[in-house]
């Protein structure tokens, strides 16, 4: 594996089965954090899936992730194999049932989305006793997908999303905009859920020179990583927001770090939301309650991240 040669190594029983969820082409902060997975030895990486972002900004959104997710495991000499594509839409409603991709997602039959099978497959492995997260980093639309079509993964897996408004109110945001169905339906699950809002994933800011200081000069993943998001920042989506161009924010990061350091006192249990068409939050006092982070370490977070990668650019450059 890619972390073969650290100098630490993780303590039995310490690894977990990992599988992340991406929409990586819409915006450049997820190859970050796919990059920050692979390269962390506490992770068993079992596979990919490319999410969709809508069709806003592409036609064929999910066709665009998984290009890119291929294009990362090209550059790090990782099988292709690693990425499923998920969903190419959003969930509808008809009849009661629940569609994407003109295929109802029915209890006990064929998920619509290979990445949704692939998350019941990994879910539902008897030959280990490592335990299984799913980060997501887009819409929740395969991980919906999964438990509708096999809803016992509950019992086996923990989501963790970066997604969904501020508390106690909710109210617009990206993720959460690209399937609020499928968001509402892992809400009223019994999934074991931690969920990173808007407010506390927008902590995680760099600034442009930190990034070409600390990360473009790592070899080929560096200049990749730190060209694409200079690149991002020129569009349309980018300069419509209150970026700079001094600064970015790695907002899904997060859901990679508070896996390598659980952020203890960073986060509370609260009961489920459910969720409105506009994306504001209702109180559901029947609901579960799940995880709800109210900050992260973005200095730990980072750090770890660009140690990872310059130790990574100095074995490339060793072999």
């Amino acid at each position: 594996m890619i972390y073969d040669e650290y100098d630490y190594k993780i303590p039995e029983g310490k690894r977990i089965r990992l599988i992340i969820d991406s929409d990586v082409k819409n915006e450049a902060d997820d190859p970050y954090a796919i990059i920050h997975a692979l390269l962390s030895p506490k992770f068993d990486n079992r596979g990919i899936v490319a999410a969709h972002f809508g069709s806003v900004r592409s036609p064929h959104s999910m066709q665009d992730s998984d290009t890119e997710l291929k294009h990362i495991l090209q550059l790090m000499g990782l099988p292709e194999e690693l990425a499923h594509p998920g969903a190419s839409k959003p969930l509808t409603q008809r009849n009661g049932q629940l569609i994407t991709d003109g295929v109802a997602a029915v209890p006990g039959q064929k998920p619509p989305s290979d990445g949704a099978r692939f998350i019941i497959e990994e879910a539902l492995r008897e030959d280990t006793k490592e335990p299984l997260y799913v980060v997501c980093m887009g819409p929740l639309t395969d991980m919906a997908l999964a438990w509708i079509c096999e809803p016992s993964i509950a019992r086996k897996l923990t989501c963790i999303w970066i997604g969904g408004g501020a508390y106690p109110y909710g109210g617009f945001e990206y993720n959460l905009s690209n399937d609020i169905l499928a968001a509402q339906t892992v809400m009223h699950s019994d999934l074991p859920l931690w969920q990173i809002p808007r407010d506390v994933y927008s902590e995680v800011l760099v600034s442009m020179a930190e990034l070409q200081y600390k990360v473009k000069g790592c070899g080929i993943l560096g200049r990749y990583l730190f060209e694409q998001l200079e690149q991002c920042s020129h569009t349309p989506a980018s300069m419509a927001t209150n970026r700079t161009g001094e600064f970015w924010c790695l907002g899904d990061s997060p859901g990679i770090g508070v896996l390598l350091a659980d952020q203890l006192f960073g986060y509370e249990w609260r009961k489920a939301p459910g969720i409105r068409p506009d994306m504001t939050y209702t109180e559901e006092p029947d609901n579960r309650e799940i995880k709800v982070y109210h900050r992260v370490n973005s200095r730990y977070i980072l750090e770890d991240f660009f140690a990872k990668l310059a130790l990574y650019a100095q074995r490339q450059g060793t072999k």
